[in-house]
């Protein structure tokens, strides 16, 4: 997992830019400050500055963080003492349709949908951008995204082959909020000798507001505590690919009895395998 945050710059991001391509190659990834000028591919810009003002050619709208801004090609927001994350698109994504500014906290098209990284009753997760209109109104084939508080999500992992990376653009932590995270494969094979080799599966993360994750297919990750952010998902969600291993770990942590705090597990998806 890599981690880049807006002060390092361009060079912070190259190490997601070369990770990201050797999965989905086309896509771009950038900071932006006041604006940013879409070329010939369509963009999507995620805001992280609070209460600010944005325009796209004669539409406007307030923005603050949590909203994400779509620009067709050879568009350009305008947006002072704004800042955020843009992901380029390929040449071929099509944004046709889509609105220019998704407000998940203002506009009443969004509502809370419990599921994922928060199935929790009254879980905070507003889907902006999907795989399936089934799932909410806005489809994009290229590129999923939802604002998404997780206090205690599945242990899981994308399928390497016909899968897909994430990036967590992380917008708010709570005072001990953290991921923890790890190899797939000895995880599923529950491949450990010894207590220090299960605890050694997994690692504890702590992050900031700012901070931009990259996690790649094959990477087993796990959100607790309270950290909201925007996952993206590159090149788009895609169902049957996204694995629980909160069994496996579970099994590891009873062989060799190791508490909570040694070898974490989710006890709600600990039953059975999932598969979502």
């Amino acid at each position: 997992m890599l981690r880049a945050r807006p002060e390092l710059g361009a060079r912070g991001l190259d190490p997601l830019r070369q990770a990201l391509a050797r999965h989905a190659p086309g896509y771009g990834l950038e900071w932006w400050v006041d604006g940013y000028q879409a070329s010939r591919a369509a963009t999507v810009l995620f805001v992280q500055e609070q209460d600010g003002f944005g325009g796209v050619g004669e539409r406007t709208s307030p923005l603050t963080r949590g909203d994400v801004v779509v620009l067709q090609p050879g568009e350009a927001l305008d947006a002072p003492l704004q800042a955020g994350l843009a992901i380029r698109l390929p040449v071929d994504a099509d944004c046709t349709g889509l609105p220019t500014f998704l407000r998940p906290d203002h506009d009443p098209c969004f509502t809370d949908r419990p599921g994922g990284c928060a199935e929790e009753e009254r879980a905070y997760r507003r889907i902006l951008l999907t795989w399936s209109d089934a799932v909410g109104p806005f489809v994009l084939r290229a590129l999923n995204c939802h604002r998404v508080r997780m206090e205690d999500s599945l242990s899981h992992y994308h399928r390497p082959a016909g899968g897909f990376d994430e990036l967590y653009l992380v917008q708010e932590v709570r005072k001990g909020a953290c991921i923890w995270w790890g190899p797939a494969e000895p995880i599923v094979a529950e491949r450990a000798a010894t207590a220090a080799e299960a605890r050694a599966l997994l690692r504890r993360e702590e992050v900031a507001v700012g901070d931009l994750l990259h996690v790649p297919r094959g990477t087993v990750h796990r959100a607790v505590g309270g950290v909201l952010a925007q996952v993206i998902t590159v090149p788009g969600f895609v169902p049957g690919a996204e694995l629980g291993v909160d069994h496996h770990l579970r099994r590891l942590a009873e062989r060799f009895e190791l508490g909570p705090d040694e070898l974490p597990f989710r006890a709600a998806s600990s039953e059975r395998e999932i598969v979502r």
